[in-house]
Order: C-alpha cells, then sequence, then structure tokens
C-alpha cells in the first residue's frame, strides 16, 4: 500500500514560482523545495535575483533565478528556455505569485496606474500560465497555483484596481480548469489573509501608550483566529496544491485566512 505522505512529495518536479524573492512567493518557494522541487523564479532585478539566491542556497535549496519581467510575454517564453535549460524541464509546477498592490481612491487613480495593477496581477498570470500549459499537456500532467486574496470575494476602500484583478485572477483559475481538466492539469488558487511580512509591519507597531496600531486591532477583531497570518501558514497549502494529494481539487481558491471570510465580525459593545 502507497504511503498517503508519499503523495506530498515533489522529487523530479520543476517549480516555477514568480516574484520568489521576499515574503509570501519565498515562503512558498521554499516549501516546494523542502518537498523536493526544484525550484526557478524570476524578479525584474538582478540584484534581488541574487540575494535571493544567496538566501535559498544558505537554506540547502536547489533554486535558480532570473530577470524576467512576467508582463512582457516575449521575456516570459525566453524565461522558461532559460529553466529548461538550466534545470533540464519546463515547470511541472507554476505559483503565480508576482503582484503589486496601489491603494488609490478610485476617482484619484489614472488609468495608467490601474493598467499596471491589472497588468502584473491578472495578465502577467494569464501570460505565463499561456506559456507553461503547452509542455505540462505534453508531459500529460501539471499544477497551477494562482496567488489570489481576500479581494477576490470582499471590497475595499482604495484597492479597485487591486480588487478587479484578483477577482479576475479567481475566474481565470476556475477557466484554466475548465480547459485543461482532462489534460490532466490542475489549476487552483490560494487567498491569503492578511499576513505578517516586512511590509505590513509599520501596521502592527504598538503605539506610544501600548495599544495596538488601529489597523491591526481591526484585522485581528475581524479574525478567528484573534492572529496575523505568517507566511509559513501558506507553506502546507501550497505542497498540498502543488502535489498529487490534489489531483481531483481543480478550479478551488484555499482561502488561509484564519476565518475571515467565515465571520460577520463581533458585535459592537
Amino acid at each position: 500500500m502507497t504511503n498517503v505522505l508519499d503523495s506530498f512529495r515533489l522529487d523530479g518536479k520543476v517549480a516555477l514560482v514568480t516574484g520568489a524573492t521576499y515574503g509570501i512567493g519565498m515562503a512558498i518557494a521554499e516549501a516546494l523545495g523542502q518537498a523536493g522541487a526544484k525550484i526557478a523564479f524570476n524578479a525584474r532585478h538582478a540584484e534581488k535575483v541574487a540575494a535571493a539566491e544567496a538566501h535559498y542556497r544558505e537554506a540547502g535549496l536547489e533554486a535558480k533565478g532570473f530577470v524576467c519581467d512576467v508582463t512582457d510575454e516575449a521575456q516570459v517564453v525566453e524565461l522558461l528556455n532559460n529553466i529548461e535549460h538550466a534545470l533540464g524541464s519546463k515547470p511541472d509546477i507554476l505559483v503565480n505569485n508576482a503582484g503589486i498592490i496601489k491603494r488609490i481612491p478610485m476617482c484619484e487613480m489614472s488609468v495608467d496606474e490601474w493598467r499596471q495593477v491589472v497588468d502584473t496581477d491578472l495578465t502577467a498570470p494569464f501570460i505565463v500560465s499561456k506559456a507553461c500549459i503547452p509542455s505540462m499537456v505534453e508531459k500529460g500532467h501539471g499544477k497551477i497555483i494562482n496567488i489570489c486574496s481576500m479581494m477576490s470575494e470582499l471590497g475595499r476602500e482604495t484597492v479597485s484596481a487591486y480588487a478587479a484583478a484578483k477577482g479576475g485572477l479567481k475566474m481565470l483559475t476556475r477557466n484554466i480548469c475548465s480547459e485543461f481538466g482532462e489534460a490532466n492539469i490542475q489549476c487552483n488558487g490560494i487567498g491569503p489573509g492578511y499576513i505578517a511580512t516586512p511590509q505590513t509591519a509599520p501596521l502592527r507597531e504598538r503605539q506610544a501608550d501600548g495599544s495596538r496600531h488601529p489597523f491591526d486591532a481591526f484585522i485581528v477583531s475581524k479574525t478567528p483566529a484573534a492572529r496575523w497570518g505568517t507566511p509559513e501558514d501558506l507553506m502546507g497549502p501550497a505542497v498540498f496544491l502543488a502535489s498529487d494529494a490534489s489531483n481531483f481539487v481543480n478550479g478551488h481558491v484555499l482561502y488561509v485566512d484564519g476565518g475571515i471570510l467565515a465571520y460577520i465580525g463581533k458585535q459592537p459593545q
């Protein structure tokens, strides 16, 4: 009898995690590497690639970084050819993680700012998925994980472009499932909740009187787990969705949010 834990192993697989030079992307890449995958990642700047490669080496993981702007289709085609040359195969696993957010009131947001967010958060996953799918079809298997958001389900002031893009990414996830499920390609999403990263650290700093930052207090009050998530909270879900353990899970968004989306919030006192 096969040990069920073996179905979570990724030995021999090549995983591309876009934008995996810090934060959530780096944690997911580390998790896939610990499960046995060879890791490829990209960033737009060579210094970020070099620093991340050094980090992965120190962690004892096989990871190769490439300079690539994933909003540029020609660069993405070149990226996949370079991955095949360096790691022996085009990706078996794709994690569309690269993303940006601009917190600007809608009527103050320029069309160029809107397009930058949508290009990075929605069009780039389309471009990279489109580039990876043919080789996955040829191999007879493939895993695509789109990093969605609670904004795939909810609106919030100042994030119109981000919410529109992440809502679109949820539907792109479902459509890839619909179009390529028969080819044994599973496309799912992960929707992180509020994650404690260096970028969100200022929102969690204690105030001069020792009280929580107002936004920190708001998030903790809205989260049944009563805490922010950590990048490590996303590692297990990523390995599951990248592995054979999830072979009959398709078109699903797994929200790793401590329960926020299930919760109406505390009644005011």
